[in-house]
């Protein structure tokens, strides 16, 4: 389910049609409500985070824009690891979660990873990403990409930098979409971790349903939208491939994810899919097949 709005005058009105987000605490703790509606999915959920945050600067600057002057992938924000609380409910389904579960929040903003649809990308190729990302959180430490965040009060100040990891992947046979991975990190520290990702079943977030890449049904992208207000859904049947194949793209998924040491966490393991394979079948550094 989305809904989008004009964006209006008061840029602290966040309710977009029945999603209400709430700022509780600044860079502390939200309230995130989806109120009923038709597609019969809802929820109130409590996010605190538990990890210190550092600010991630655009990539990109304008010396090296096309056209001349511009800077193409304009991407800055926040993000961390936190502590969940609340319910959940789809198709009459009510799932409850007890302080202390686990969630990742990702606030950015910009016109990156196709932002804006193709009128934004102004001569660019549009994309979605090229290497997709890993949030898994312990309690000493949570990697979030390319960095490693600290609990607050833990002895390491800032955040630690992660080089381009190498891995080695596994797909389903019938759709190149990602199961299961190997994965290197080497951090700026000198210490290096190796993580062991295994898909559990069908769950998958795909992404295009969240408009990156442009909506399976209505080609619609993030910050793109030009109309009256609207709230529109659809519902997916994901044991069928070919309906994972039509709505493949920047997938999120969910994953259990074992440390060399041995220690297991619930983790999401982000590709394009089905570029990762692509990847995978071209030998290009820093990717391979797990056989």
């Amino acid at each position: 389910m989305r809904s989008f709005r004009r964006l209006g005058v008061d840029r602290a009105d966040l309710r977009v049609g029945p999603i209400a987000p709430v700022i509780v605490r600044g860079l502390r703790e939200w309230r995130f409500v989806l109120e009923p509606n038709e597609w019969g999915i809802s929820y109130d959920l409590t996010f605190v985070d538990s990890t210190r945050q550092v600010f991630r600067e655009p990539l990109s600057d304008s010396a090296h824009g096309t056209p001349a002057g511009r800077r193409n992938d304009v991407t800055t924000g926040f993000e961390g690891f936190g502590s969940v609380s609340g319910w959940f409910e789809s198709d009459g389904v009510r799932v409850d979660m007890p302080p202390g579960s686990s969630g990742t929040r990702d606030r950015h903003w910009g016109t990156g990873r196709g932002v804006g649809g193709p009128s934004m990308s102004l001569g660019g190729r549009l994309h979605v990403g090229v290497n997709g990302n890993a949030f898994v959180a312990y309690p000493e430490w949570s990697l979030w990409g390319d960095r490693v965040y600290y609990p607050f009060g833990h002895s390491r100040r800032g955040a630690t930098r992660v080089a381009k990891p190498t891995r080695r992947l596994r797909f389903e046979p019938d759709t190149d979409i990602f199961v299961e991975g190997i994965v290197d990190y080497a951090f700026d520290t000198g210490e290096k971790q190796q993580l062991h990702y295994e898909r559990i079943d069908q769950q998958t977030a795909y992404l295009r349903c969240a408009m990156y890449g442009g909506t399976p049904e209505s080609g619609i992208h993030q910050g793109g939208y030009d109309g009256p207000d609207l709230t529109e859904g659809e519902t997916y049947d994901l044991s069928r491939p070919e309906t994972r194949i039509g709505i493949r793209g920047l997938d999120e998924h969910l994953c259990r994810v074992t440390a060399d040491d041995g220690t297991t966490s619930i983790g999401v393991y982000q590709t394009i899919d089905p570029v990762a394979y692509e990847s995978c079948v071209s030998g290009r550094p820093g990717w391979d097949f797990l056989t």
